[in-house]
């Protein structure tokens, strides 16, 4: 069974940074596609930002485009999410997701196996 566990969120105000984290548990992480969500209060939850196995491919919402980067360091299990020029409107529970190993990153949350517990950002104005 997999685990991942978020780290980093915090209360920041609007134009900070923050940058998350999430150890996933297994061996496999280096064959796995990475994604983070987030859901605001009442919301749905979002796609935010992907990565592929190697790193060759990124994705990201248009919303966090040209401020946030997803990363990954394959020798700690480790993937990240660098949040810059953080708006009022970032504010969320960000959750980390794991695909099976093997399988492409896509932008669809029923896709996504394994999934952490959630840390909260907080972006006052």
């Amino acid at each position: 069974q997999v685990q991942l566990v978020e780290s980093g969120g915090g209360l920041v105000q609007a134009g900070d940074s923050l940058r998350l984290s999430c150890v996933h548990s297994a061996r496999t992480f280096s064959n796995t596609a990475m994604a983070w969500f987030r859901q605001a209060p009442g919301k749905e939850r979002k796609f935010v930002a992907a990565i592929s196995r190697f790193s060759d491919g990124l994705y990201y919402v248009e919303s966090v485009k040209d401020r946030f980067t997803i990363s990954r360091d394959n020798a700690k299990n480790t993937v990240y999410l660098q949040m810059n020029s953080l708006r009022p409107e970032d504010t969320a529970v960000y959750y980390c997701a794991s695909r099976a190993p093997n399988l492409p990153p896509t932008t669809r949350a029923p896709e996504y196996t394994y999934w952490g517990q959630g840390t909260q950002v907080t972006v006052s104005s």
